[in-house]
């Protein structure tokens, strides 16, 4: 006689048949233990007279689902997974990758319940997810004995991280981030970041080798750009926007020009030692860390350049899955930006002086200034000028409140006039140079300067200076 086995529910049933067949009970009184019918009963009696156990064993107990995944679909998700493309990929991104480019189609249930039955977790799974993953994965594990209760700890948090609420408008703040990471190939990058607190949008990214201000240039340009002018911004206390970590005498002058930018904007600065307190653009780098190297890696992205081409069409795709959409009724971004005026405004300026020679020496190179003649202008030794380095990388020399373009000086000539066939004049207009009716007056950039270096004022302390805001 083969063993048969029953599940709880059935065994509920085939004691109770049981009980009122051998005891002759009351069927009216069975049928409402049961919950069914007083014929279902008088059935469930005639089949345990016929059958007996084995009756109560339902039609599909052995068969298998016909939504069951076969295992050979499980063992080639697994097989993708240990795959070069897909290694490190948490599990609801594993899931998007596998629709996307293998046409597997399972939901992220059924994927978690492969990994479990596998033996595998996500990157980015709890802590207690982790923990109980490990307990199971201990061979001839024994009960330990339970640890003493520890008493409750009913006193006050030392060192407090309280959630906040997110910015009532679109633009009203800016959180800005670098994150390092082996984004494409064996070296180390930067992602500079930006997110709006309010949406959650991915309004910039940019990629550098280092944390650099050129990085941060590059993610407010896009912000300029694609949105407009925002409130604020808010970032750490990196070397990029905290002067007193700044140990180069040439970075201090670089890096003291993201806030000038800012006030000529009427962007409000600030910044935080605390992690937690922009909790947002850390959680977007630990995402994207786990995210966007398997995209590149699909791309086939493996340079900087090939990375910062893909991050355009990825921007729209990140925030059109994970942000809110933007509402202009809800939006406090000032009108949006020319790439000309964003080209100007995002600039470098170092204070130099004319040397014996009429030129400049900037970045071991000699510069001498033009006019939109591209005639040669002679100043005199020792006559202060303001080095002025556009966005796009385009040089300006602003001398007495007028700006010259900045003609290079080669260390031989490109062209001789006794030996190489004539050279052949440009038809075209006069060269471009800009007015100075934006912020590049050596006044205005020197009295900041001198607010932020002489007096250490703190980010906060410049945004309320009526006296140095750009107007």
């Amino acid at each position: 006689m083969r063993k048969v086995s029953l599940t709880m529910h059935e065994n509920h049933v085939y004691s109770i048949i049981k009980d009122l067949v051998t005891n002759n009970g009351k069927q009216k009184r069975a049928a409402l233990r049961l919950g069914c019918s007083l014929r279902s009963v008088q059935r469930y009696i005639r089949g345990y007279k016929e059958q007996g156990r084995e009756y109560f064993i339902h039609g599909n107990h052995q068969n298998k689902p016909a939504t069951l995944i076969p295992k050979a679909i499980k063992e080639s998700i697994i097989s993708l997974y240990a795959s070069d493309l897909y290694q490190g990929a948490n599990l609801r991104h594993f899931n998007e990758l596998l629709a996307q480019h293998e046409q597997i189609y399972i939901s992220e249930t059924s994927l978690r319940n492969i990994f479990k039955e596998y033996g595998l977790i996500s990157p980015k799974a709890h802590r207690a997810t982790r923990k109980h993953h490990n307990q199971a994965l201990k061979s001839n594990s024994k009960s330990a004995a339970s640890p003493p209760e520890q008493p409750l700890e009913t006193s006050l948090c030392v060192d407090p991280h309280p959630r906040r609420e997110k910015s009532k408008y679109a633009g009203e703040l800016i959180q800005l981030d670098a994150t390092e990471h082996y984004w494409f190939g064996d070296t180390k990058a930067h992602l500079h970041l930006g997110i709006d607190d309010h949406t959650g949008i991915l309004v910039g990214a940019w990629f550098d080798w280092q944390e650099t201000l050129d990085g941060y240039y590059q993610v407010t340009s896009q912000i300029l750009q694609n949105f407009g002018i925002p409130f604020g911004f808010y970032t750490d206390n990196r070397t990029v926007f905290h002067y007193d970590s700044i140990k180069k005498a040439e970075d201090k002058e670089y890096f003291t020009q993201f806030a000038f930018a800012c006030q000529n904007l009427g962007i409000q600065l600030r910044t935080t030692s605390v992690p937690q307190a922009k909790g947002k653009v850390e959680r977007l780098g630990q995402t994207l860390q786990s995210r966007l190297p398997i995209e590149l890696r699909l791309a086939g992205v493996k340079t900087i350049e090939q990375a910062n081409a893909f991050l355009i069409s990825y921007i729209i795709k990140y925030s059109a899955q994970f942000g809110l959409p933007l509402n202009s009724t809800n939006s406090v971004f000032e009108a949006q930006m020319t790439k000309e005026a964003i080209n100007l405004v995002l600039a470098r300026l170092n204070e130099r002086k004319i040397d014996s020679g009429c030129c400049v020496k900037f970045f071991n190179r000699y510069y001498m200034p033009c006019d939109e003649n591209e005639r040669a202008v002679y100043f005199r030794r020792g006559t202060k000028t303001t080095m002025i380095q556009s966005l796009n990388g385009d040089l300006f020399m602003a001398v007495n409140e007028k700006v010259y373009t900045a003609y290079e000086i080669l260390d031989h000539a490109e062209h001789s006039v006794n030996f190489d066939p004539p050279k052949v004049e440009k038809v075209g207009g006069k060269k471009y140079i800009p007015s100075m009716t934006h912020p590049w007056k050596a006044g205005i950039y020197q009295k900041f300067s001198q607010e932020f270096v002489t007096h250490n004022l703190t980010f906060d302390e410049l945004s309320v200076r009526q006296d140095v805001i750009i107007k």
